[in-house]
């Protein structure tokens, strides 16, 4: 019996990862898709709710035998309105760790779950006027459910999710003559996000001091600087802030336009779902080892750094009394991050980076009462309207502690290189000698 007043499905999915882990897999087969209409519009099929509200009802009209329902949210009552992106990809990843731990592929194979699957992909691989292989989104549309300037195209959907769905949906999709075109979709737009994604979001020292110097307004097929950025756009913090040896994904690339906050959330799910290269997933790690204080410090992980500040929070937030610098969404430090820190950590063979991070909280969590968020720069304060006792945060904590235990398990969750992928790469750069598709490179580390 559900006894929550709300569920969000983003909280819900640590939760299945560390039920999952301890064997109980009931939780993931009531995860349904329903029907929805918001006001007098129709938002497209394949988009699943952001969350539940659970109500108690009267079983066959006997006021003292009461059942309780969920009521799915599509985003009508959200804060802002804003439809979830995230639900729907987080649920595939979600269903193919299932079935990994399992065993049970009976569930992936059902008619609806099928139709589910396929909905969720139809809704995101639909063409439409964007030029880039990134999902075009709202603010507001993930994990960050409040106005912080992450429209456009945000790190967080096309690597922790859209990426990954990808990846997960095909290994599930039943095969048959109607699902062929979809698979070759699939894979057409997984060798065009990945040359996309580790092209022109990857960013280290000799990256920013080529942007430092790039020309701009130059209109051509062969144009260095494909997407007009001014080098004026390069934060002051950044030059003194990013290591020589290590890099990371930024977290937003639209037309004139680069956000260079490092998100954890994309950066940590691009090294489990290996969408960064081998060189880029080591150098991700690196650089949250070296900036450790300001990336992990008290509390791991923050959501983003830096927090919007002064002018610029203002401006980007609206004055949002909640996403004050350094607190919830904007710099805050969130627990349920651990779990995934520690996906990427074991992956790469750094188990003792994500031990150090566990073991600097274990106590302090539950003395704290399990928090949602924490604030300050360092995390060092409860969030000033964290929620206690968070069954996200106490998930993630125990998955965590789970996969150390038992590191062979972090494979219902992560993918290896696609060596196929690589090998079908067919990009617009394969006659260029000043650029070089990422994926050869990456091809020819994996077979050598």
């Amino acid at each position: 019996m559900l006894n929550y007043d709300q569920v969000f499905i983003r909280d819900f999915v640590p939760s299945a990862i560390a039920f999952l882990l301890r064997g109980e897999s009931d939780i993931v087969k009531n995860f349904l898709l329903w029907e929805k209409t918001v006001d007098c519009y129709s938002p497209g099929q394949g988009l699943m709710p952001a969350s539940f509200k659970v109500r108690s009802v009267p079983l066959d009209g006997n006021n003292e035998a009461f059942e309780e329902v969920l009521d799915p949210d599509f985003g009508e009552s959200a804060i802002g309105r804003v439809a979830p992106v995230d639900s729907g990809l987080w649920w595939i990843i979600l269903l193919r760790a299932y079935g990994k731990i399992t065993g049970d592929y009976a569930l992936q194979e059902r008619v609806d779950v099928q139709t589910g699957i396929r909905l969720v992909l139809n809704l995101c691989l639909t063409d439409g006027f964007d030029m880039f292989p990134t999902l075009l989104v709202t603010d507001g549309s993930c994990m960050i459910d409040r106005r912080m300037g992450i429209h456009g195209h945000p790190l967080e959907i096309q690597v922790a999710l859209f990426y990954s769905a990808l990846r997960c949906a095909r290994e599930m999709v039943s095969t048959d003559d109607g699902s062929k075109n979809l698979i070759r979709v699939i894979n057409n737009r997984l060798s065009a996000l990945s040359f996309h994604i580790r092209e022109y979001y990857w960013v280290d020292m000799k990256k920013i001091n080529e942007i430092y110097r790039y020309k701009t307004e130059e209109y051509s097929h062969d144009a260095i600087n494909k997407f007009n950025i001014y080098p004026e756009q390069i934060p002051s913090w950044l030059a003194d802030w990013i290591p020589d040896k290590g890099g990371y994904l930024i977290g937003n690339l639209q037309p004139a336009h680069m956000d260079f906050r490092f998100f954890s959330l994309g950066n940590l799910w691009a090294i489990v779902s290996s969408l960064a290269t081998q060189k880029q997933a080591e150098g991700i790690l690196n650089l949250i080892e070296t900036k450790w204080d300001d990336i992990v410090a008290n509390m791991p992980l923050k959501i983003c750094y830096p927090a919007l500040e002064y002018e610029e929070w203002r401006i980007i937030t609206g004055c949002d009394p909640k996403n004050t610098p350094w607190s919830y969404h904007n710099g805050g430090s969130w627990p349920t991050l651990l779990w995934q820190f520690t996906l990427a950590c074991i992956k790469m063979g750094r188990p003792d980076l994500a031990r150090r991070a566990v073991e600097a909280v274990e106590k302090r969590l539950s003395d704290d009462k399990w928090p949602e968020y924490y604030d300050t720069r360092t995390g060092r304060f409860i969030g000033k309207q964290s929620r206690l006792y968070q069954t996200w945060t106490i998930a993630g904590f125990l998955s965590s502690k789970m996969l150390l235990d038992c590191p062979e398990m972090a494979s219902i969750l992560i993918c290896d290189e696609d060596l196929e992928l690589l090998e079908g790469c067919a990009c617009g750069l394969s006659n260029s000698a000043r650029i070089k598709c990422s994926r050869r490179a990456a091809r020819s580390q994996v077979l050598v």
